[in-house]
């Protein structure tokens, strides 16, 4: 079952990218609404640039040849239109002083204001002087002012169009620079999404492939490992079952050998070489047999000190003799369910092994404690029986081995105790584990369930 912790960093990235995948396009949305309104805006500039240039100067061309109509036929329509025309550019001056952006505009804006103003000065001065004249026809001399003005009126209204219609180069320049921002903000999302990506493919290979793909390759191995011990176990019954048979019939043969020899001669040391030797070889056919057809567990409660006690008075003194002190430790009252006869039998493999490891001079522990672990996919209180060495340790060559069958690193060792061990302790429902370091001992530790009420 996957991990909460990861499964909560999964769709923490998940949703990380989700919503960076909504904010990306959610922004591309919103810079082509801004893209449309800013072209929208170049249109209405252009447009208004050419409006402003038109219509000042068919509005001021009007005006003009309204005045020189009236100058010329003293007609007062033409009057009437004139003055008409003149109140409708000055409210049109008005009109396009809020709609000015720039400080130039303004600015022109202004002077356009004040030179429409001595613009109807000068028309009214010519007015005056017709009306005074009666019928007679304006001059060229008294004309001339009131054009120099009209002049002047109408550079500034192109002034005016070239300064509005050169605003679009402020606002072109806007355009650049969010198209600028909008790439860079584009940019960062993209390498923000793509870390995110790779961060997501990574935690789904190494929290989810990576840890199954070792898991199939250990039960890929535990899988050939079984299908090996247990050919292995099939010939080595086979094996052991015709060896023996002939080994009795020698011991037997060699029994009664050596009641003929005397006591003392050199015939009768050799034959008890040999009985030490077929004494071996029963052993070995022992261990092949318990390994081939281990026998089941009879599971009863016991108390769980009791099995360290027995193994600490069997073997504390041939051990004294050695020169190795075997120590056991105050034990918490617990209670287990097995068979005490085969769970002393892998203490004493185990304490024999560790003295094997402390050598002369070295100290073997025994002690009891309690914990919780977790077999069986369960979290459970255990029992927890360890033999720690003062040894050198295991090699690292060594400890990929350790439980493999036939493998030792003892010159007259079967390989078989601690593979017997482990199956004897599986059957029971618990574990074999251990933990060693070069130079500072080895703890081998049984693991096996507690007895609650």
């Amino acid at each position: 079952m996957m991990n909460l912790r990861v499964q909560l960093r999964i769709v923490a990235l998940a949703t990380a990218i989700g919503l960076l995948g909504l904010s990306i396009a959610f922004l591309a949305f919103k810079s082509e609404r801004q893209f449309e309104e800013l072209r929208t805006r170049l249109k209405q500039v252009d447009s208004e640039s050419y409006r402003i240039a038109d219509q000042f100067k068919e509005s001021l061309s009007q005006l003009n040849s309204s005045l020189v109509r009236f100058s010329s036929n003293h007609d007062p329509t033409d009057l009437t239109n004139f003055l008409k025309a003149s109140h409708e550019l000055d409210d049109w001056i008005d009109d396009q002083k809020p709609k000015m952006t720039s400080d130039l505009e303004k600015a022109l804006v202004q002077q356009l204001d004040v030179a429409y103003t001595n613009y109807v000065r000068e028309s009214k001065t010519v007015v005056a002087r017709l009306q005074t004249l009666g019928k007679q026809n304006a001059t060229l001399e008294m004309l001339t002012p009131f054009l120099a003005q009209a002049q002047i009126l109408s550079d500034l209204g192109q002034a005016l169009a070239r300064a509005h219609f050169e605003s679009r180069t402020t606002l072109l320049s806007h355009v650049n620079q969010t198209i600028s921002e909008f790439r860079v903000w584009q940019l960062i999302s993209l390498g923000c999404l793509f870390l995110l990506g790779i961060a997501l493919a990574i935690l789904v290979y190494r929290d989810l492939i990576s840890p199954l793909r070792a898991r199939l390759i250990e039960d890929q191995a535990l899988l050939e490992r079984q299908e090996k011990l247990a050919a292995l176990g099939l010939l080595a019954a086979g094996v052991a079952h015709e060896i023996r048979n002939p080994l009795t019939a020698i011991k037997a043969a060699l029994y009664v050998q050596m009641k003929k020899f005397q006591a003392g001669s050199p015939e009768l040391a050799d034959a008890r070489v040999v009985e030490r030797e077929i004494s071996r070889l029963e052993k070995i056919v022992s261990d092949f047999l318990l390994f081939a057809r281990p026998a089941e567990p009879c599971l009863a409660v016991a108390v769980a000190e009791t099995p360290l006690q027995e193994v600490h008075s069997l073997l504390g003194p041939p051990l004294a003799k050695r020169g190795i002190r075997l120590d056991l430790e105050p034990a918490p009252e617990l209670r287990i369910k097995a068979d005490l006869a085969q769970l002393k039998q892998v203490l004493i493999n185990l304490v024999q092994n560790a003295a094997d490891a402390a050598g002369r001079g070295g100290l073997v522990t025994l002690r009891l404690r309690k914990d919780r672990k977790r077999i069986a996919s369960q979290d459970t209180a255990v029992a927890i029986f360890e033999v720690t060495d003062s040894g050198k340790g295991i090699p690292p060559d060594a400890q990929k081995r350790l439980f493999d069958p036939f493998f030792t690193t003892k010159e007259n060792g079967t390989g078989l105790g601690l593979s017997i061990a482990a199956g004897i302790i599986q059957k029971h429902g618990g574990a074999l584990q251990y933990q060693t370091q070069v130079d500072c001992g080895t703890t081998f530790g049984i693991i096996l369930p507690l007895v609650t009420e």
